[in-house]
């Protein structure tokens, strides 16, 4: 009678374990796919190119070493034991960790300034990374057509040109259906890299020493500046290392670390160990050691399968900028943009056109211009490793802020992360001007647009303060013979205790007010996500007024009409078909008043101008919407 009973015990144990494996199935293509198609030009840069090392047995030990601990060191140490601990509410992403960071150090306005530069920063070279990770992918993979048949490699750059372009065609309707294959796909792809690595392996045992620090550490130290250069190429075996953090909101810590360490890591160093036996063996295979580990006739389903796999880790690039994006918006670093759900059941399922065409030119520009993978590696890695630094000063923050760990604890850790990031920096940064440029004008771009944007909401807010009312001097001062008409009015306003610009002009020129009017102000709290039950706060006022402040999350799309109707279980109850929407629309006019500098001005007027429109934004009925525009100078 006793095995009924353990087995009814061991039931949510192993339901557990079940949903932690198939968690762990689905992260394997959106958050693995970057650094799980690395392996198809890390090695062969390391020895190829303008800065190559020489193919000796020394130098591919050494290199080999160096591959192996850099994913040791920074993937499942840095990345996996210590900032993954840092959720934001569950949520990861330098946005998420830069929202934490500066909740932690709020009382500390410079110092929460300093580090919102830097995140803001870090944010931008992800869009640099955002566009070469699809271009040097999907380019590596199909260069397997010139492996097959070398009279085709000139079809190489055409046929990748289509399949990013169907890739960035077909986000407008989404990626639900075919997403559920990307898991099991994408475990085939790990499991071949495994199987073809540990046949190479198998054929030279030799090549395990390489799991020795010590020839890592022997090729530093006896090759100084050409090991400094190759560094540049061993950091392309951990791109795509920022996943891991980024999606723990979509898949938890506990099935991406089970995927890391099951499936992953191991697959990826028997691949760069079995390509490492290969060319010992044959030093010519350096030309495409990958394709070549396998064997001939297995080659044609090797290149499908890359490609297939190349598009699986850029979808997970392009949803990450759409995702990233999103947050900008509702922390106040972008301008409103049209953003589209392509799923009802999935909410992080986005689409947003504008940022997804501004990826597709940028994509393609870099495959016509740098032509082949190699190419683009020169490009490669200067964004992730300046990424990784700024995670890694924003990680040390949060241990001393949030865990309360030991200074001293606190800057050894530091250092060591400091010593690996640094490292991977300067060997980039001697790829600035064979490409390396590209990602950090990218970077640059970008960052003096959300900081203008940032600035100028921050000028705006102020002038529109300095020219309206406060709300409770505009209640007093509201004569009680002006004309109360029928319905309800909602203002919409960035300040509750400011009379909107929008409703001043509606009583100054229409000379009336409706019988109850609401004002409706929309915070968004540091925290990804606000449980409906503390959506709404309602605050009745005299003459018929009423403040409602609406909470959400960065991670969470606004509804309005939707938080409004909350508001009837604390004493305002709407009729949608009664309520008018009132908006403010400011006309930015630029002049050499004190705040930002001319051309910054301009800037957010042209950003101001080309705002997505308020009211699809907030999800309000069109048909219900009056917008009132007014001039501001700057």
């Amino acid at each position: 009678m006793s095995a009924p009973h353990a087995a009814t015990e061991s039931t949510p144990h192993a339901d557990r374990r079940g949903a932690t494996a198939m968690l762990a199935l689905g992260a394997l293509g959106v958050v693995f796919g970057d650094i799980g198609t690395s392996p198809l030009y890390a090695l062969k840069e390391c020895f190829s190119g303008a800065h190559g090392a020489p193919l000796t047995e020394g130098n591919l030990l050494g290199v080999l070493s160096l591959l192996f601990w850099a994913l040791a060191l920074v993937v499942s140490t840095k990345y996996v034991a210590f900032v993954m601990r840092a959720d934001n509410d569950g949520e990861g992403g330098i946005l998420a960790l830069l929202a934490l960071v500066q909740r932690l150090t709020a009382d500390r306005p410079r110092f929460a300034y300093v580090l919102a530069i830097l995140g803001v920063f870090g944010a931008t070279l992800f869009y640099g990374d955002a566009i070469i990770t699809p271009a040097i992918s999907v380019l590596s993979a199909v260069e397997g057509v010139g492996v097959l048949a070398p009279g085709l490699s000139h079809y190489v750059v055409p046929i990748t040109v289509g399949v990013l372009a169907g890739l960035f065609f077909i986000q407008r309707h989404g990626t639900a259906r075919v997403g559920a294959l990307f898991g099991p796909l994408t475990l085939v792809w790990f499991a071949t890299l495994g199987t073809l690595g540990a046949i190479g392996v198998a054929g030279n045992l030799s090549v395990l020493a390489a799991l020795n620090p010590a020839y890592g550490v022997a090729f530093l130290a006896g090759h100084s500046g050409l090991a400094f250069v190759v560094l540049g190429a061993v950091v392309l075996a951990v791109t795509g290392t920022e996943a891991l953090y980024a999606d723990m909101g979509h898949f938890g810590v506990g099935p991406i670390r089970l995927g890391w360490f099951a499936v992953v890591w191991p697959a990826l160093t028997l691949n760069y160990f079995g390509q490492g036996a290969l060319l010992l063996a044959d030093p010519a295979a350096v030309q495409n050691p990958f394709y070549l580990l396998a064997p001939a006739g297995l080659r044609p389903a090797l290149v499908a399968l890359a490609t297939a796999a190349t598009i699986i880790a850029s979808q997970a690039v392009i949803s990450g900028a759409f995702s990233l994006t999103q947050q900008a918006i509702r922390l106040g670093y972008l301008p409103r943009l049209r953003i589209r759900h392509t799923s009802a059941a999935e909410r992080g399922q986005i689409y947003i056109p504008a940022i997804n065409w501004m990826l597709l030119i940028g994509v393609l520009l870099l495959v016509l211009g740098f032509r082949s993978s190699s190419g683009l590696a020169a490009a490669y890695g200067i964004a992730v490793t300046g990424a990784m630094l700024v995670d890694s000063l924003l990680i040390a923050v949060v241990m001393v802020f949030a865990w309360r760990w030991p200074k001293p604890l606190v800057g050894a850790l530091l250092a060591a992360f400091l010593v690996i990031d640094l490292g991977f920096l300067g060997a980039n940064a001697v790829k600035v001007v064979s490409g390396g440029w590209l990602p950090l004008s990218i970077a640059l771009a970008l960052f003096t647009g959300l900081t203008t944007w940032r600035r100028g909401r921050q000028i705006l807010g102020a002038r529109l303060q300095a020219e309206t009312l406060g709300l409770d001097e505009f209640l007093r001062t509201l004569r009680p013979d002006i004309t109360r008409v029928p319905g309800t009015a909602v203002f919409m306003t960035g300040n509750a205790a400011w009379a909107p610009s929008a409703l001043v002009q509606n009583l100054v020129h229409n000379k009336v007010l409706h019988q109850r009017v609401v004002l409706v102000t929309m915070q968004t709290a540091e925290s990804p996500w606000v449980h409906a039950a503390r959506r709404v706060q309602v605050q009745p006022l005299e003459h018929g007024f009423w403040v409602v402040r609406v909470h959400y999350g960065f991670m969470q799309q606004p509804h309005i009409p939707r938080a409004l109707e909350l508001c009837a279980a604390q004493g305002l109850d709407l009729d949608a078909e009664d309520t008018t929407f009132f908006l403010g629309r400011e006309t930015i006019i630029p002049t050499r008043l004190p705040g930002m500098a001319l051309w910054r001005e301009y800037l957010f007027a042209w950003m101001m101008r080309n705002a997505g429109a308020a009211a699809e934004f907030f999800r309000l009925p069109s048909a219900r919407v009056v917008e009132l525009g007014s001039q501001i100078d700057i």
